[in-house]
């Protein structure tokens, strides 16, 4: 670097200005880290990608299982639908074979005791309800709603 200096007072006139060269004394030292840290970087990035590949692969490997589940799940849901509709379609025989064989064959009791029979045995296959609870009465509280907070 080059600086200009004159004489040694301020007011006197500049008559010679003679260029001075100023060098630094302290000089840069290159970091002796560096190359290791290049180094570690470059096995860092490459781990890091073959993370990357087996997690693509690890993915990939599940979208399959979850697929081949999915499609068991199908077929077995279609498989007890047929059965489901085969046992229907046995059961409204047998109903259909019942009411044919009993409209063949006449009935020899009175039909007012029949009916009496009949409703005594529907009220008999009636289900109890559940008791009902009045809206207000905090004293019963259902479990399953307890919210428990620390």
């Amino acid at each position: 670097m080059l600086t200009w200096t004159s004489g040694s007072s301020a007011l006197e006139p500049v008559v010679d200005l003679k260029p001075v060269l100023v060098t630094k004394t302290s000089s840069k030292k290159k970091n002796p880290m560096l190359p290791v840290l290049v180094v570690l970087f470059v096995i860092c990035y490459s781990m890091m990608t073959m993370l990357i590949v087996v997690q693509g692969r690890t993915i990939a490997s599940q979208r399959a299982l979850i697929q081949s589940l999915f499609t068991d799940s199908t077929e077995l849901s279609h498989l007890k639908g047929q059965i489901f509709q085969k046992q229907r379609a046995a059961a409204q025989a047998q109903a259909e074979a019942k009411a044919h064989s009993q409209v063949q064959t006449p009935s020899t009791q009175d039909k007012t005791r029949n009916q009496d029979k009949a409703d005594r045995s529907t009220s008999r296959i009636r289900k109890p309800s559940a008791p009902r609870f009045p809206k207000n009465d905090f004293s019963l509280e259902d479990v399953r709603r307890v919210m428990l907070s620390i």
